[in-house]
């Protein structure tokens, strides 16, 4: 079977995504489509000599630094790709990958990340952060939102058979397309992650400083909670706003190398998570470590964190809530057993994800051969 891979944009080899596609990659070892390919971002990596064609957008101005603002042509770009002569096409997809073209001879499997969620549930939120919530600008960035989920649901049509990366996922792509998805959770290096059982006397968070992830609800909690110190590892576009509702007990050290964030998932006694995930693929590195996670019981953190044995889980995503978990935390932490969480991570490796993928394509295939 001749096979062709697919993924949004491959701009930077950092993130879920692409390091699920790399898996990918390593399975089937194919010509790549993407709509944006940068290889000096790739040298270092597993796709360092991989066949890429990259899309029209490749070409346009500033692409590089900001191809999201061509958004829009996102659909049409996707479609050029003429992969009529492949047998397989293995799309990993949380935008428009899934949307290429095939035809009836050809068998399409998609892992989908997720459908578009500025489309779909993050619509109303994209617009508001974009400032796009009213006058001229928004009745156009609404207009194209609508386009957009139109295509998104026809071009589901195309593929012929889903995995989804949890089950948050799947009930979502079941909601929107109309399809059943298999879960194959993705791949987590639990191997760069290893156990410590010795903590100490800090709590940690890490993530972008973006809305979503709500840490400013982490850090109004722990404003709350002076005898408790938080430390915070990452960057981005709320880290000033953040920074000004931060008590003395807080304590921000920026972005951070792997190295460096391991050390303080190893040390730190629970780390707090509170965005609704996909899947969260940062509190199974800490479990991966030996620390209990308290996490938002929705989205994917709700399927990893077994409550009351790998972490604690609150119901709501408020300072309030996040305030009573580390409150219960403090009196229950003893209970935790770090060989055992760490045991409990090693099930979302990077071979577990393997053998399920392969498992999974050789079985849609033989029967699309029979």
């Amino acid at each position: 079977m001749k096979t062709a891979l697919v993924h949004d944009w491959l701009v930077s080899p950092v993130g879920g995504a692409e390091n699920t596609f790399q898996e990918i990659f390593a399975l089937y070892p194919s010509p790549i489509h993407t709509l944006l390919w940068d290889a000096k971002a790739f040298q270092n990596t597993s796709l360092a000599s991989a066949e890429v064609h990259s899309s029209f957008i490749q070409k346009l101005p500033w692409a590089r630094a900001r191809f999201r603002s061509y958004l829009p042509l996102f659909p049409l770009a996707i479609e050029q790709f003429d992969l009529s002569s492949y047998d397989t096409i293995l799309s990993s997809s949380h935008c428009v990958a899934k949307g290429v073209m095939t035809h009836s001879e050809q068998l399409h499997i998609c892992y989908c990340h997720t459908p578009m969620r500025y489309a779909w549930d993050l619509c109303h939120e994209y617009l508001r952060d974009a400032k796009l919530h009213r006058g001229l600008k928004s009745a156009f960035a609404r207009f194209f939102l609508h386009y957009l989920r139109g295509w998104d649901v026809h071009s589901s049509r195309r593929v012929d058979h889903f995995i989804a990366n949890s089950n948050f996922v799947a009930k979502r792509i079941q909601k929107i397309y109309g399809k059943e998805a298999t879960v194959i959770y993705p791949p987590v290096n639990t191997d760069f992650y290893s156990l410590s059982e010795k903590k100490e006397n800090y709590y940690l968070t890490s993530s972008r400083l973006v809305p979503y992830k709500k840490i400013d609800l982490i850090v109004e909690a722990f404003s709350r909670l002076p005898e408790q110190k938080l430390v915070i590892i990452g960057d981005g576009s709320e880290a000033d706003k953040i920074r000004k509702k931060a008590s003395k007990n807080i304590e921000f050290l920026g972005f951070q190398p792997n190295d460096v964030l391991k050390q303080h998932m190893q040390k730190a006694k629970a780390f707090v998570f509170a965005a609704v995930e996909d899947f969260g693929i940062i509190p199974i590195e800490a479990m991966a470590c030996g620390t209990p996670v308290i996490a938002l019981d929705k989205g994917g953190t709700a399927e990893t964190v077994l409550p009351e044995k790998t972490g604690l889980l609150f119901a709501n995503q408020t300072a309030a809530d996040i305030q009573t978990a580390i409150e219960k935390f403090e009196k229950s932490q003893d209970q935790f057993d770090p060989k055992f969480i760490r045991n409990h991570a090693t099930l979302f490796s990077a071979k577990r994800f393997r053998s399920e993928m392969k498992q999974f394509i050789e079985q849609k295939t033989l029967f699309f051969l029979s």
